[in-house]
């Protein structure tokens, strides 16, 4: 997720969490920015975040990894948020048949709701690619 903007930019599903899973979440997430030398990437401190080779992608790319402190969620309040509000709409509510249906599931919860129509009161009650096109029509 872009903290700036809210925009969730890099994702997967899969039965397993594996240090792949998360890379090919984060590749999904620097295609769709402009990875700058310096820029901070927060995570949980699970053991694919802390793993060599997740931590090697990130030096190349001169990306700062961030950890959640121990014990503390509040370090990562925004994601835990957004977590939250992901399982109350979407993953309590529906039954998936298929890890297919689960992938368009979460699909249309979060590249077609989530990121262009759901409003934020932190973002001034726009959603997250109307608070960026505001911002970026602004830089003109």
């Amino acid at each position: 997720m872009d903290l700036y903007s809210r925009e969730v930019i890099g994702w997967l599903v899969d039965e397993t969490i594996t240090t792949e899973l998360i890379l090919e979440a984060f590749h999904m997430a620097v295609s769709r920015r402009q990875v700058r030398p310096g820029m901070i990437l927060h995570s949980d401190r699970g053991v694919r975040y802390r793993s060599g080779e997740y931590q090697e992608v990130l030096k190349q790319q001169q990306i700062r990894s961030s950890m959640t402190r121990k014990g503390n969620c509040w370090d990562n309040a925004v994601m835990e948020s957004f977590f939250s509000r992901l399982k109350v709409e979407l993953v309590y509510s529906e039954t998936f048949k298929s890890a297919e249906q689960a992938y368009r599931g979460l699909f249309e919860c979060i590249e077609v709701f989530y990121n262009r129509v759901r409003r934020h009161s932190s973002l001034d009650y726009q959603s997250p690619s109307q608070y960026e096109a505001n911002y970026y029509a602004q830089c003109e």
